[in-house]
């Protein structure tokens, strides 16, 4: 099979995978009488954010690190630039305070010590830089005290509740549902990364710029569907707060569960990608204080999407 045929059918299988999991999961909660609160803050947050974890398990296994790292600075980089720009253009964001001096802040907090923990050859003058097994549980540690946090201030969520599933399922097809989309996952992630792989011989380029364009826009497709969606029913809490979130998720628990399955070496290079995360969650914290206070504006999301095309075109130039 062709290779981009395998990332397109991948993509396809993941996203309908993780469609499945929401659904059959919600469907399960509500039958142990788990509340909607808890099943938004768990399995629809986690929703949108398998794909990228699904991605990096395959790849750590497989010992294609390049690949896992580019996965998630790219998708966090595109859930700013792109996501954010195209929802702010349907309508503009305006958010929280929490939003803007806890959220956003953390979002770029986890970026910084993705970036302290990439650099151990500059730090400690080490002759290479390793996201080690320890600092993989370190990043997983930090996602538990985001995952705490985002339980204490759910109630003040706007319109939580239309994000979540509201139809439910008998047991045995909640746990069908279940059951399929994890296989979805697993599989559509095998064949993303293999393709991604081929794609990446076949035309002589590297496996980073293949992760953090084909494989990073594909795993945010449900990023994209779901801030844009919440963005046109003037949700602007969950648009901004599902990116944000899945930033954090990404480094904190997709990278730690990485790590912690195969260390991940860092190039060089990789302190490029990291730098336009961090200057991607800066530049949305300096959207809050521009024209309208606490606000995504529309001339601010054409400015976001203007900047992630220079970046694609950088990294396609470049690599």
């Amino acid at each position: 099979m062709l290779p981009y045929f395998q990332l397109i059918f991948g993509f396809i299988i993941i996203i309908k995978g993780a469609d499945f999991l929401v659904d059959g999961s919600s469907s399960l909660a509500r039958r142990l009488k788990i509340s909607d609160l808890a099943i938004g803050l768990t399995v629809v947050a986690f929703g949108t954010s398998t794909p990228e974890l699904f991605v990096n398990v395959i790849a750590s296994l497989k010992g294609n690190t390049d690949i896992a790292i580019a996965n998630v600075l790219g998708s966090n980089i595109a859930n700013i630039l792109l996501i954010l720009g195209v929802s702010s253009i349907i309508r503009p964001l305006s958010v929280t305070k929490g939003t803007v001096w806890k959220e956003i802040p953390f979002s770029l907090l986890a970026a910084i010590v993705l970036g302290l923990m990439a650099n151990d050859r500059f730090i400690d003058k080490n002759g290479v830089s390793i996201l080690t097994r320890i600092d993989g549980l370190v990043l997983m540690s930090f996602f538990v005290i985001f995952l705490y946090y985002s339980f204490s201030i759910a109630k003040e969520i706007d319109g939580m509740d239309n994000q979540i599933p509201s139809k439910e399922y008998g047991l045995m097809k909640s746990v069908l549902r279940v059951a399929l989309g994890l296989a979805g996952l697993a599989f559509g992630a095998q064949w993303v990364v293999d393709g991604a792989i081929r794609l990446a011989l076949k035309f002589g380029i590297s496996q980073t710029l293949i992760g953090l364009t084909i494989v990073a826009l594909g795993t945010s497709l449900p990023e994209l569907a779901t801030s844009t969606v919440a963005a046109y029913k003037g949700n602007a809490d969950i648009a901004v707060g599902n990116v944000v979130g899945s930033n954090i998720f990404n480094i904190f628990f997709v990278l730690g569960v990485s790590g912690t399955i195969n260390p991940i070496p860092f190039h060089g290079r990789n302190n490029i990608d990291i730098g336009m995360v961090i200057f991607a969650s800066l530049l949305l914290f300096t959207f809050m204080f521009t024209g309208k206070k606490r606000s995504i504006d529309r001339w601010e999301g054409i400015l976001s999407l203007v900047l992630y095309g220079v970046y694609l075109v950088f990294q396609i130039t470049w690599r």
